[in-house]
């Protein structure tokens, strides 16, 4: 079984993560998409409200988990669900060094778990959690966020906004 893991904080979940995701899922027997949480982060959804949003948009996917691990580096989460493959999204040359590194320590660690690239459509390249995140508060963020977030997602920021 081709089983692969695919990590981030997806707060909130993007257009990106949702494109990752779908194709992720075509690849793979199995994905698990994997909120790593880091006590040192702040952030703006809760890890449970952070799974709602990506089983909202991910409903009509088979062979999908989500789940969350903390302290503990990727490769060996993936290694302990029996991950194989671990799913990394490349939007520009920066990601690109970065994921190439870490994809050696990975491989130092574990050389039996592969890392597979992927890189997004340009439409969607430059969107980010934190630039979603950057754009709400202002007249009209609502019309702004929606074209980056899935429809679900948009629901619950909403929701989450009108509560603060």
């Amino acid at each position: 079984m081709r089983r692969a893991v695919y990590a981030g904080s997806f707060d909130p979940v993007t257009k990106g993560h949702l494109w990752m995701i779908e194709a992720g899922v075509k690849l793979f027997d199995e994905l698990v998409v994997a909120i790593g949480v880091n006590p040192d982060k702040r952030y703006t959804f809760s890890v449970g409200e952070r799974k709602v949003m990506i089983k909202d948009c991910t409903r009509h996917l088979p062979h999908l988990r989500v789940e969350s691990f903390e302290n503990q580096f990727l490769v060996n989460y993936a290694k302990s669900i029996g991950a194989n493959y671990i799913l990394r999204g490349i939007r520009s040359p920066s990601d690109y060094e970065f994921e190439r590194t870490m994809r050696y320590i990975n491989g130092d660690l574990f050389n039996d778990v592969d890392t597979v690239f992927l890189m997004p459509p340009r439409e969607i390249a430059e969107v980010s959690s934190t630039m979603v995140k950057g754009l709400v508060g202002p007249l009209g963020w609502e019309d702004v966020v929606r074209q980056y977030v899935p429809e679900a997602v948009y629901q619950h920021m909403l929701d989450h906004h009108a509560k603060t």
